[in-house]
This record gives C-alpha cells, sequence and structure tokens, in this order.
C-alpha cells in the first residue's frame, strides 16, 4: 500500500475516493524515562528514550490507518497528516493520530 502526504500519486491515477481513514496511538511515557528526560533538560541533549516512544506511537497509528483503508478496499491512502498531542492529567501520555483520504489506483 502507497502511503503518502501528497494530494495525488505521480504516475497513477486515482480512479476513486474512498474516505477518510485514520489511525491513533497513545503512549504513555514511564517515570524512569520522565526522570532521564529531566537531566537531559538540565544538561541538554537530546532525549533518545522519548524519539524512540514517539516513533513507536506514530508507526503504530500509520499501521492502523492503512489496516482501516485496506478493509475499506483502498490500495493507497494520500494526503496524510501526523497530529501529535500530549494528553493526561500531567501530560504524561503521547497522542498521535495519522489521518488521510483512502483511495483505489490504477
Amino acid at each position: 500500500m502507497i502511503i503518502t502526504t501528497t494530494p495525488s500519486l505521480e504516475g497513477k491515477k486515482i480512479t476513486s475516493y474512498l474516505g477518510l481513514v485514520s489511525g491513533e496511538a497513545i503512549i504513555g511515557a514511564n517515570l524512569f524515562r520522565d526522570i532521564f528526560a529531566g537531566i537531559r533538560d538540565i544538561v541538554g541533549g537530546r532525549s533518545g528514550s522519548y524519539e524512540e516512544v514517539l516513533r513507536e506511537a506514530k508507526n503504530n497509528a500509520l499501521s492502523e490507518m492503512e489496516e482501516n483503508a485496506r478493509k475499506m478496499g483502498a490500495n493507497a491512502v494520500v494526503g496524510v497528516d501526523l497530529d501529535y498531542e500530549t494528553v493526561g492529567s500531567n501530560g504524561s501520555m503521547l497522542m498521535v493520530t495519522a489521518s488521510g483520504t483512502a483511495v483505489v489506483t490504477e
């Protein structure tokens, strides 16, 4: 399946627009990651543990979106957008939403 942020697919004709599809992932960051990220905030540098959690959430959201598109009979998703939000009482959870338009191409 082709997944793209562009509204069209170069070299392919979209024959049918099936509708909006989305996938969501909410992942909590554990206490140890929070502590080490806090240390990184003080001394500087990148937080590899948070980057890993963010990547995992993005991949889960995209996989769910793709599965929903397949169920509709699509062979591609165009116009994909990723949104990132923190949720929970202290912003301790990360929510990633992937959405796009399920289409059929030649």
